[in-house]
């Protein structure tokens, strides 16, 4: 269960002894003697104050008095990504005077947020968790920023990161989905096991996403698949620890997949996920908070939806369908009309988990989706929709609207082009599962031109504890490029905002490949999407 924890509000000024000058502050970052330098600064007074551990053959050294360790920390965008940027770590237990210095390289660290506190306990392990939330507020838009993190009587962690553009500005952001995490753990009966999704790949594609340093990552569902794994905490620090190595310098947006549902975490199994992430949620609902969202970067809107609400598949450790009693889709709807009415925003992009195209023999295409999704889609004219849980790469044509008569709402062609795509004749759907996780799916793409789409699921669950699918196959003709031959890679895509009001607007869009064995990156395809830009409406 997600508990609050009695910590203030984030706040602009700083306390005596939380300042350091421009000199120190780029001396401590990225140097391996940053706690030598820094721990005294920072927690000078504290240590003596500290309690002392249960354990006897643990002998605190003074500067540390025993402290729970910063772990990984990983930054998400405030309300405002021009202006608000969120700074969140984990520990292990509960820690005193949680903060955070930050300010620009020209400057120094000269102002100081202080986190909230988050926990919850796992219902499997009955182990708690604490993440440390900090939003820093009141920045400068396409600025440049350093900051460093600190609890009483630990090393403190640093990172950077550049803070959103306003208005209409090249950008550059990443996708992908179904990680995992690169690991080893105890097996049930004490002996070394390796956790079920793990692969190499887990790893290699955040040094991918580093070399195109994107100002943000969407990382489209089944984060790193902790509910199938014997040690669901464990299986968390592992993923942040993997990922920190990127999401300390930029923003990565999640959205919750299937396998972030877990049983006997909070009242539908996201607990985890909510404690982890401190997300731009509008829900005022604490059982819904951050699972659905959105944000502006430049003239890209951003829409994050939750899919279990409205897919049809049991994937889960919990079955959830309609958890939200239609307030997910309002909130679609409310997003997309307001984003369509803004002369300052082009694009529309809407990242989710579960999928409305595929043409693999795997967990198939949600008519669950298509149905509550589809008609919004066409609407209001969304541009991309990136997602994973097909654990490979697949993208469609433009489509709108659906054949007519097909029981599987099939999606219909507007164009045939795939190299310069028209999004305002309709959505490109991208399936970016290729995030690392073992168990791909791109060898089981059906040869015939076919697809299998869930047209129901049964009332109760099976043998297996899940409801099971009903599959009806239609004719793929909304497939337009799908990779065969790798499994692992990820999708980056440039946004050139054009030059006038009403000029064309593109975004390149290049898939690179994470390879095997030694995870190097080579380009699979590369195409454009165009429209007009907004602010020409008369």
């Amino acid at each position: 269960m997600v508990a609050q924890m009695d910590t203030p509000e984030p706040s602009g000024n700083q306390q005596p002894g939380d300042r350091l000058s421009r000199r120190t502050a780029v001396g401590l970052l990225g140097t391996a003697g940053m706690g030598a330098v820094a721990a005294p600064l920072l927690t000078a007074g504290t240590a003596a104050a500290a309690p002392a551990l249960a354990a006897p053959a643990f002998l605190p050294s003074p500067d540390t008095g025993g402290a729970p360790p910063v772990q990984g920390l990983h930054l998400t965008f405030g309300k405002d990504p021009a202006t608000q940027m969120v700074v969140s770590w984990l520990t292990d237990g509960p820690v005193k005077r949680p903060r955070v210095l930050y300010g620009t390289l020209g400057h120094g660290l000269g102002s100081s947020a202080q986190a909230q506190t988050r926990s919850y306990s796992d219902g499997k392990s009955g182990r708690t968790v604490y993440a440390h939330h900090a939003l820093l507020p009141r920045l400068s838009p396409d600025t440049d920023y350093l900051y460093l993190v600190a609890h009483d009587g630990a090393t403190p962690d640093s990172g950077t990161f550049r803070t959103a553009p306003r208005g209409r500005r090249p950008l550059t952001f990443t996708s992908f989905g179904d990680q995992s995490a690169p690991q080893v753990s105890w097996t049930g009966d004490g002996k070394v096991g390796l956790d079920a999704n793990s692969s190499p790949a887990t790893k290699d594609i955040v040094t991918g996403v580093e070399q195109v340093a994107p100002l943000f990552h969407l990382l489209n569902g089944d984060l790193c698949y902790a509910n199938l794994d014997v040690d669901r905490v464990r299986t968390w620090n592992n993923f942040f620890t993997n990922n920190t190595r990127s999401a300390r310098f930029r923003p990565w947006m999640p959205a919750a997949g299937n396998h972030e549902i877990e049983s006997g975490n909070g009242p539908i199994g996201l607990g985890a996920y909510q404690t982890y992430f401190d997300l731009p949620s509008t829900e005022t609902d604490d059982e819904l908070a951050g699972l659905w969202y959105a944000f502006t970067a430049g003239s890209v809107r951003v829409i994050v939806l939750q899919n279990d609400d409205n897919c049809l598949q049991d994937g889960g450790d919990v079955y959830v369908n309609g958890y939200s009693g239609g307030r997910q889709l309002a909130f679609l709807e409310r997003e997309l009309k307001a984003a369509r009415a803004d002369r300052d925003i082009d694009w529309v992009v809407v990242a989710m988990h579960q999928v409305m195209i595929s043409s693999a023999d795997f967990n198939g295409a949600d008519l669950g989706l298509r149905a509550a999704y589809g008609p919004l889609f066409d609407r209001y004219g969304v541009d991309l929709v990136v997602c994973g849980h097909e654990h490979h790469y697949e993208r469609s044509l433009a489509v709108r609207g659906v054949i007519g008569g097909s029981e599987t709402l099939t999606p219909d062609p507007a164009s045939t082009r795939t190299d310069d795509i028209d999004t305002g004749l309709g959505t490109v759907h991208m399936v970016l599962g290729g995030g690392g996780v073992s168990g791909t799916s791109n060898q089981t793409f059906y040869k015939d031109g076919s697809a299998k789409v869930i047209t129901a699921v049964s009332a109760t669950p099976g043998a297996n504890g899940k409801r099971a699918a009903t599959y009806v196959k239609e004719q793929a003709v909304w497939s337009a490029v799908r990779d065969v031959d790798h499994p692992y890679g990820f999708a980056a895509f440039t946004v050139d905002p054009g030059r006038f009001p009403g000029d064309t607007t593109r975004m390149h869009v290049t898939y690179y490949n994470v390879n095997k064995p030694n995870g190097d990156l080579t380009v699979f395809e590369q195409f454009t999407l165009h429209r007009k830009r907004s602010d020409g409406r008369g």
